[in-house]
């Protein structure tokens, strides 16, 4: 029992699960701001939240509830300091009160993992009123930068060849083109482009072929026809059976109204 428990991969620390956390989205440049300074030995403080609340309120501040207070409060962020020149310093926090009821958790290098608290408010953090111009134009340039291409075309001068030449060393690895080239294969009857017969010459044609010998394979009477297979099979299915087992197993035949008409007109 010791040994399931001691077993830090298994088990969750839920010390502060009850612990309140915000959620906050924000920007992607901030988020590097804050990445870079979070990687320094001594990290300083990144930014401070400033909570106001509109005076002209008629109720007493004292007298509300902790859902009631935050509905009224106006949240600003203020970045600490940053290496990004043109990067805002003033945030506005849109608060949202409806989302779906989320923890946080986090796993550390030695794979323990930890709750560390559940999120009570979410929070959309976009540049201020007074620093949205700024904002803009960083955007601006970033979208600009990004189309940028890196790629560079470069002319070579000596258009004798002399660059492009197998350098000494190379001529084994390099094969003839004459090897290269694969003998044009022979086209196969079953790949020609056949035209279709009138449907009452082949049906004569077919009759013929039946009144020779009683059973035909497809690919036989393609040969015999020169006709499409598929075209071929639809006049089969209107005057044949095809024998699925039997000695005649995979071949067609007349149905018997048909074969009584050949065998009268064969008599006469």
């Amino acid at each position: 029992m010791e040994d399931d428990y001691g077993n830090d991969s298994t088990t969750v620390d839920t010390a502060k699960a009850e612990r309140s956390v915000w959620l906050m989205k924000c920007p992607p440049v901030v988020s590097k701001a804050w990445q870079s300074s979070s990687a320094a030995a001594e990290a300083p403080p990144v930014a401070k939240v400033v909570v106001s609340l509109d005076p002209l309120r008629a109720e007493d501040p004292s007298a509300l509830q902790v859902k009631q207070l935050f509905s009224s409060l106006y949240f600003t962020m203020e970045m600490a300091g940053s290496e990004v020149v043109q990067m805002p310093k003033s945030y506005s926090l849109n608060m949202f009160k409806d989302f779906v009821p989320m923890c946080v958790f986090s796993e550390s290098n030695q794979g323990r993992v930890a709750m560390e608290g559940k999120v009570e408010h979410k929070f959309d953090m976009k540049p201020h009123h007074a620093n949205i111009e700024e904002y803009r134009k960083m955007c601006r340039e970033r979208t600009n930068k990004s189309m940028v291409k890196t790629r560079q075309i470069q002319v070579i001068n000596n258009d004798r060849g002399v660059h492009m030449r197998p350098m000494p060393g190379m001529m084994g690895l390099i094969t003839s083109n004459n090897k290269d080239k694969k003998k044009a294969a022979p086209v196969k009857g079953s790949d020609v482009k056949r035209t279709r017969r009138d449907r009452g010459e082949l049906e004569d044609i077919m009759f013929k072929l039946f009144e020779r010998q009683p059973n035909w394979a497809l690919k036989q009477l393609v040969q015999e026809t020169d006709q499409p297979a598929q075209f071929l099979k639809e006049i089969l299915n209107e005057l044949c059976v095809y024998n699925k087992r039997g000695t005649n197993q995979g071949t067609y035949e007349l149905k018997p109204e048909y074969k009584k008409s050949v065998e009268d007109t064969g008599a006469e």
